[in-house]
């Protein structure tokens, strides 16, 4: 278990959230799935809930700003300057999808895309410093990007946050991890574009107890099977949807543990 009540070092993923067209419904399945508690914000925040793991902050809701559009979880990372951080995601060849704006004193966030098309957030912490607790079943575990442009977007992130890189690949696949100031903080990976259905994306990958089980309770809460449990030196893995199409995996630890 990882808990932090400080804002996380720049370049870190630090937040996720999910839009939905409905909260309610996404507040039931992740609350049965997770075990999470949700709670609404004030009506200024337009709908926004935060999810909790253990009276601590793991994840977000959010109302769909555009009625129609997939339903999605977005990752976001940690920034000291976002107005500095966005001009460096234009200038490397990304686009600001939402300017930086703030959001009361909670922060500052912004919307952007990578080359390959992939949606990200950039977060500057005010009073919300981002999710307090994580690597612990019901939280974060593991985020990645995966593209047909591994390459052109491994040079992008390195320009824009200054990812230090540890390339895993071999001549069937292509890998690298990131890290923020020498510790390991998430993957990026290149797809076939036979394979690329969903389009360039960052996944989120949430940490469970027992990876079927918790696939057979995603489906008894209304989710759907992407990809059925497989094994992997990281652990057993699984990639599903909620009920409103949201694409999230889940991952239980090798015996060793978390």
């Amino acid at each position: 278990m990882s808990t932090r009540d400080t804002a996380w070092a720049p370049g870190t993923p630090c937040w996720v959230d999910v839009a939905v067209g409905d909260v309610d419904s996404a507040r039931l399945f992740y609350e049965g799935l997770f075990d999470w508690s949700v709670e609404s914000g004030p009506p200024e925040f337009g709908g926004y809930s935060n999810a909790f793991k253990k009276g601590r902050y793991a994840a977000g809701i959010t109302p769909q700003m555009t009625a129609g559009e997939p339903a999605a979880w977005t990752t976001y990372f940690a920034v000291a300057d976002i107005d500095g951080v966005a001009a460096k995601v234009t200038a490397s060849g990304g686009n600001v999808v939402a300017d930086p704006m703030d959001v009361a004193d909670l922060g500052k966030m912004a919307l952007a895309t990578d080359p390959a098309g992939a949606m990200f957030g950039l977060w500057q912490a005010g009073k919300h410093t981002g999710y307090t607790i994580a690597n612990e079943p019901g939280t974060v575990i593991w985020t990645e990007n995966m593209s047909t442009d591994w390459v052109v977007n491994k040079g992008f992130y390195q320009k824009v946050f200054g990812w230090d890189y540890d390339d895993m690949s071999d001549e069937t696949f292509k890998y690298a991890t990131f890290q923020v100031e020498g510790r390991v903080a998430g993957g990026l990976g290149e797809i076939a574009e036979s394979a690329d259905a969903t389009g360039a994306h960052w996944s989120v990958y949430f940490a469970v107890e027992d990876t079927d089980q918790a696939v057979d309770q995603a489906v008894r809460l209304g989710g759907s099977v992407i990809r059925p449990p497989w094994d992997t030196p990281q652990g057993r893995m699984a990639i599903v949807t909620d009920t409103q199409g949201a694409s999230f995996a889940m991952m239980s630890a090798p015996a060793e543990g978390y």
